[in-house]
């Protein structure tokens, strides 16, 4: 299974990212090697990185360890390949323009039952690989369109975009398993699903997140390959398995938050 990672914080954040090290699984050290991405948030638009092979072995993600961009929001995701051959057009993140606004998604798990659909040829966002998590990703851009397009020069609610979230979310888990990081440039939305299958007996979160406020030292992700600068600010990481040893709070399954400027403004249960 793939693995996410994502940054919110209130102030832009300097981020080392070894995305091999990052997982604990990727590259070197375990199966993901099928491809990485990070997408870098600057106001409305995100710089997008990616390669269809392994972390552990990029020159462009030694290259970022040192020199990547601040960022008030970052989105990653490195690869292992169950539907889709390993190419840059299924490699993730994927990236999308909605209303004015970089839209980005990463996903990991398997969407057995994500097939295409009589109307999907039609509709005006297009994969443009052979992924599930891609076909998923353009369904919801294709739910949330109206929103967007209807708020004119105004953002949509938090309120009213989380709404389509998770009424999108506890759709998709009923083609798989369906942990997602989906950012609009404004807020980071994220579904935890489960790591595991349905019938498996111990049954593995499928995100985690860190939180730490203002009045709280940032953590130390050294280990883990993030380094983060040390001013105090509203910071929270999402990841699929906790990257420190500090108290990474399990998501349940069915859990969608968004965060916005480091901090979770809404959550739902569904």
């Amino acid at each position: 299974m793939c693995e996410l990672l994502a940054i919110s914080s209130r102030l832009p954040t300097t981020v080392g990212l070894s995305l091999e090290q990052l997982a604990r699984r990727g590259g070197a050290e375990g199966p993901h090697r099928d491809g990485w991405g990070v997408a870098y948030y600057a106001g409305r638009d995100a710089l997008l990185l990616r390669e269809p092979g392994a972390a552990s072995e990029s020159h462009l993600v030694r290259h970022i360890e040192q020199h990547g961009p601040p960022s008030e929001l970052v989105v990653s995701h490195i690869r292992l390949a169950t539907r889709g051959e390993r190419s840059l057009q299924n490699t993730q993140p994927f990236m999308r323009e909605l209303g004015g606004h970089t839209h980005v998604f990463a996903h990991n798990g398997e969407l057995d039952g994500m097939m295409p659909q009589p109307g999907d040829a039609r509709a005006r966002f297009q994969p443009v690989g052979d992924t599930d998590s891609e076909l998923a990703f353009c369904r919801l851009l294709g739910r949330v369109a109206a929103l967007w397009m209807d708020s004119h020069e105004m953002l949509p609610t938090v309120e009213a975009r989380l709404d389509l979230v998770a009424e999108f979310a506890a759709e998709l888990r009923a083609s798989g398993i369906a942990n997602f990081l989906y950012a609009d440039s404004d807020t980071l939305f994220i579904h935890a699903h489960r790591r595991t299958p349905p019938g498996t007996v111990e049954v593995q979160p499928g995100l985690y997140v860190l939180e730490r406020c203002c009045r709280e030292s940032v953590p130390d992700l050294s280990g883990s390959g993030v380094t983060l600068t040390t001013v105090r600010q509203a910071l929270t990481l999402v990841a699929s398995v906790p990257l420190t040893g500090e108290a990474w709070r399990p998501l349940a399954e069915g859990e969608v938050l968004a965060i916005k400027g480091g901090r979770t403004v809404e959550r739902r249960l569904v």
